[in-house]
């Protein structure tokens, strides 16, 4: 290979990791390529499982012995050459954070620069009266030390270590060597040298403070001494004086910088922990820095009001072991006071009686009280997890939702506090930074001084139009440039409508993928391999236009950008276009064609290109469905960002729920409608969004809400479990003569059931768990089974050549034609096949499923359910990870189920689907705080001449 063919092409020879068939491309490097084909083709396994898996491959083998043993090693795809592999970033949809303490501002970095911001040029503020906080002189701290030695003996401390890990043994030191002999250690006052001769345990955080000087009562001080002593504690105490009270031990801080004359009261320093809610000197007390409690719901504690107090009524007494006995006789005694007995069904009891029994009556604590003690004091995790399951996650009462101490949520920059801001969609913190401008001074960045001059200020109290001082100016300038480049990399994505508060938790795939595209964004690396997975997902063509312009913007920083996709526009905007094919699964992985757009659109061969050049095309309806004339209505819904909205759902049709990201549609549909009807049918406990009411329920007899959460959280589960296909197969087995001789029941043929047919050393998992301590948890295949999950007696049985372990590695198209002769097994995967599925594998673990194969199952599941003719079907953007043949078939099967009645609600962003709708509800106009309105309702075409709509303006260009 030449030299510049190296440098220009990435060069990739026999790959056959999964489906791949020996396959051989070259992808021109530093281009904006798109990989398409059908669901399952192969084109995740050629991007990520290929390209990517053997580009952090070889930057982990570059890296020391010792430093690869702290990695989890990747194994080498199944490839025989890849040459001009430029280091790889991943950006796919299953990286989303799952801790609650991660928002958008702390994964982008903003919130980090946003601490410093206010702890530099914030402006303190009394938590009790609200007015702005002075520094306090070294006389008036002294003035208030006299006054409280005249009452009592004190004692005058300096902190020299607050909060932080490590010995602190030369700290200490230099307090001994100036002549200082005790120190008030952990709140403790001991000797010096004891504590110098002590063992510390450096990974705790510990407080020292130093004993400067006992001023006695009544010994006649005068303000000159303590002014001396009062000067002594503050520079060793870096402008803090800790004052303790001998007879009432009453504490009290002293600092030279922040202090209410109005309130007596003193401020912490104003430093970046103080607005961390991660930080115990930040977060807000009640909730730690979550913003939300778990608190123990009533109804859920007593669920059964029918029973008796003595028959288990208070549910979480009966789940969690315990001395019941000395519950029920507290529970008599409280009962003869308030009038009831445990042999009385709860039903019975008067307001007055259930107010004691759930809150107390001064002498009883009350059962809230008791399990939440429960649930702070046990060190058992099953315990903590099953009070849980009787609370509900709540706004903190004491921050309000907004995660940090009153003292650090009284600190303002230019009128608003740190909580206000983050509060704020993205956009319009943005205007806020860009609204306060730049200083006039000159001020020149860090590296400029060189480490030499120092920047004088002048005029430090005089404050600009923005009420900057001139140091905080400097601050201010330095360290805004910051947070407006990255807020802006978050608006180029279409994120404008996030705010910096939103937990990472509730991202979908699509919004976190490109909250860290925006990331990459900022980092401005060249020569690297980009690959990401649909990162349109979630996206409205009007926004389509950001995201192609970003990733054309990390094209032109000379790096290659690899997107697995089925949108179009992303399509037709890209450099080079791979189609993969011509199946799903085993009828995949050929690269059916390569090229330019124009070259796609010629090749016959191409499924894709057919599709794009308009050859091959969704047919719509001719006449839309007026459906049954009955609809179901939301009234006044005003859950999150909903403005009071009432909208009408129509029945018997297929109506689809459209508007730009973030305009309320999931709320409307999931939140409201979703949730109050599986309330109403099944006796669902999901929090329901706020809403006045709901009309026309009794229209209904069902409700299926088909979402993208996953179908299992282990490896346990799968498509053949979830969708209860593998009951009938395991029965089939059992039927076999064999079987039946040595008297084996389906249990023998679960991977779940202990003593049965599974493997025993990995448990039925195919693989053993090896935990790593520090380290993630290393997974390795079973020594005894080889990854088959069963024992040697249950392989033994085979059904027409095939053992249980061989069916559940078969996909589903496999199945359907293994069990063509099994009515109950055939049907059930003849629906996976139909909503384009047929490439997956029975046994296919839950969780490397995507949100979009998922739902599809979620889907198969209920369509292989008997319809009433009067079911609700909800689907959460039904066409995530399909392509334009995908969703044809995917249509035929929601069209066969309004045409035997029944309604389908698809929230969607895709034209296509939105063109064969019968009717649409368009959510708007925008995404956050200015959306939530009904910006309009009616058929396509109605849609489409309605100027004022976004999706409007795009569905005409389709239709």
């Amino acid at each position: 290979m030449s030299f510049k063919k190296l440098h220009d092409t990435i060069s990739i020879k026999g790959a056959r990791v999964h489906n791949l068939k020996n396959v051989s491309i070259d992808l021109p490097k530093n281009n904006f390529i798109v990989v398409t084909g059908l669901s399952g083709s192969g084109k995740s396994s050629l991007a990520f499982d290929t390209i990517h898996a053997e580009g952090q491959r070889r930057y982990m083998e570059s890296m020391s012995s010792y430093a690869r043993q702290f990695m989890e090693l990747q194994d080498k795809p199944d490839v025989d050459e890849i040459t001009g592999l430029s280091p790889t970033i991943a950006i796919d949809q299953k990286t989303t954070s799952h801790n609650p303490r991660s928002t958008v501002g702390t994964v982008t970095e903003v919130y980090d620069f946003l601490r410093l911001l206010y702890a530099r040029a914030g402006r303190a503020h009394c938590v009790q009266c609200g007015s702005p906080v002075i520094e306090q002189t070294t006389r008036e701290i002294a003035d208030k030390v006299l006054a409280l030695a005249d009452k009592s003996t004190i004692l005058l401390m300096a902190p020299v270590v607050r909060a932080q890990k490590g010995e602190h043994k030369v700290a200490m030191q230099s307090v001994k060597n100036a002549g200082f002999r005790e120190v008030r250690f952990d709140g403790t006052i001991v000797d010096l040298d004891e504590i110098l001769q002590a063992r510390i345990d450096k990974a705790e955080e510990h407080t020292i403070e130093v004993v400067v000087q006992r001023l006695t009562k009544g010994s006649g001080l005068v303000i000159d001494s303590v002014l001396e002593f009062v000067k002594q504690t503050l520079d060793f105490g870096n402008g803090l004086v800790m004052i303790i009270d001998e007879e009432t031990g009453e504490e009290k801080l002293f600092s030279q910088s922040l202090f209410c004359a109005n309130c007596n009261l003193s401020l912490p320093t104003l430093e970046p922990r103080l607005f961390s809610f991660n930080s115990p000197h930040g977060a807000c007390p009640a909730c730690t820095g979550l913003g939300t409690k778990l608190v123990l719901e009533p109804e859920l504690v007593i669920p059964n009001k029918k029973l008796t107090i003595a028959q288990g009524a208070i549910k979480p007494w009966t789940r969690i072991a315990g001395n019941q006995t000395a519950h029920l006789k507290k529970l008599e005694e409280v009962g003869a006071k308030h009038g009831f007995t445990i042999n009385q069904p709860v039903v019975e009891f008067s307001p007055k009686a259930m107010k004691a029994l759930f809150e107390g009556d001064g002498e009883f604590e009350g059962i809230l009280a008791m399990l939440e003690a429960k649930h702070k004091e046990t060190d058992s995790e099953y315990v903590q997890k099953e009070i849980e399951a009787y609370m509900r996650v709540l706004t903190c009462p004491d921050c309000n939702g907004r995660r940090l101490r009153k003292e650090s949520l009284a600190v303002t920059m230019a009128g608003k506090s740190l909580a206000d801001l983050v509060f704020l969609p993205l956009d319009e913190v943005l205007a806020f930074f860009l609204g306060l401008g730049k200083g006039t001074g000159k001020a020149k960045d860090s590296a400029s001084f060189k480490g030499s001059k120092i920047a004088k200020l002048k005029g430090e109290k005089k404050a600009d139009a923005n009420g900057f001082t001139e140091r905080e100016r400097l601050v201010f300038d330095q360290v805004s440039g910051e947070i407006r480049r990255r807020l802006q990399n978050l608006m180029d994505v279409g994120l404008d409508y996030l705010t910096l508060d939103r937990s990472a938790m509730s991202l979908s795939g699509g919004e976190a993928q490109r909250v860290r595209l925006a990331a990459q964004l900022g980092s401005e690396l060249s020569g690297v391999i980009y690959i990401l997975d649909e990162p349109s997902i979630g996206l409205h063509p009007r926004d389509n236009d950001k995201l192609i312009h970003t990733i054309k913007r990390l094209r032109d920083l000379g790096n290659t950008v690899i997107v697995v996709e089925h949108d179009d526009a992303i399509m037709k905007a890209a450099d080079w276009i791979v189609d993969v094919g011509p199946g799903a699964g085993e009828y995949g992985g050929h690269i059916i064609s390569e090229g330019t757009l124009a070259e796609i659109k010629k090749d016959k061969e191409s499924v894709t290109g057919q599709y794009l050049s308009g050859k091959m095309k969704l047919e719509r309806p001719k006449v839309r469905r007026k459906g049954n004339g009955k609809a179901i209505t939301v009234r006044g819904a005003t859950a999150f960002n909903l403005k009071n909205v009432d909208v009408r759902f129509p029945l018997g049709q297929l109506v689809c729920v459209t508007g730009v990201s973030g305009s309320g549609k999931s709320t409307l549909v999931l939140d409201i409608l979703g949730r109050s009807l599986s309330s109403h049918f099944f006796g669902a406990k999901d929090p329901i969004g706020e809403h006045k009411k709901i009309e026309g329920i009794d229209h209904l007899d069902k409700v299926v809400s088909v979402d993208q959460s996953p179908i299992g959280r282990t490896p346990r589960s799968n498509p053949a479990t979830y969708t209860g296909v593998f009951t009938a197969i395991r029965d089939l087995f059992t039927e076999i003569p064999e079987a039946k001789m040595r008297g084996f029941d389906a249990g023998k043929f679960s991977f779940n059931v202990k003593g049965g047919g599974r493997c025993e050393p990995c448990g039925g998992d195919g693989y053993i768990q090896i935990a790593m301590q520090f380290l993630p948890d290393v997974y390795v295949e079973c020594h005894e089974c080889h990854g088959k999950r069963y024992n040697l007696e249950a392989l033994e049985i085979h059904y027409r050549g095939k053992t249980i372990a061989d069916v559940l590695d078969m996909t589903v198209e496999e199945g359907r034609r293994f069990f063509v002769d099994q009515p109950a097994i055939y049907e059930k995967l003849s629906v996976l096949h139909e909503v384009g599925l047929g490439y997956v594998r029975l046994g296919q673990p839950a969780t490397t499923l995507s949100g979009g194969e998922a739902q599809r199952v979620k889907l198969a599941t209920e369509l292989s359910r008997r319809a009433t003719g009067r079911t609700l079907y909800i689907l959460d953007e039904p066409t995530t990870g399909l392509h334009f043949d995908d969703i044809k078939r995917l249509m035929v099967v929601l069209n066969a189920l309004v045409d035997k009645g029944n309604s389908v609600l698809v929230i969607e962003h895709n034209l296509d689907v939105v063109s064969l709708a019968d009717w649409v509800i368009d959510m708007g106009p925008e995404g956050g705080l200015r959306g939530g309105m009904l910006v309009a309702e009616g058929t396509p075409e109605v849609i489409a001449k309605n100027k004022k709509s976004w999706t409007g303006k795009y569905l005409k260009e389709v239709m």
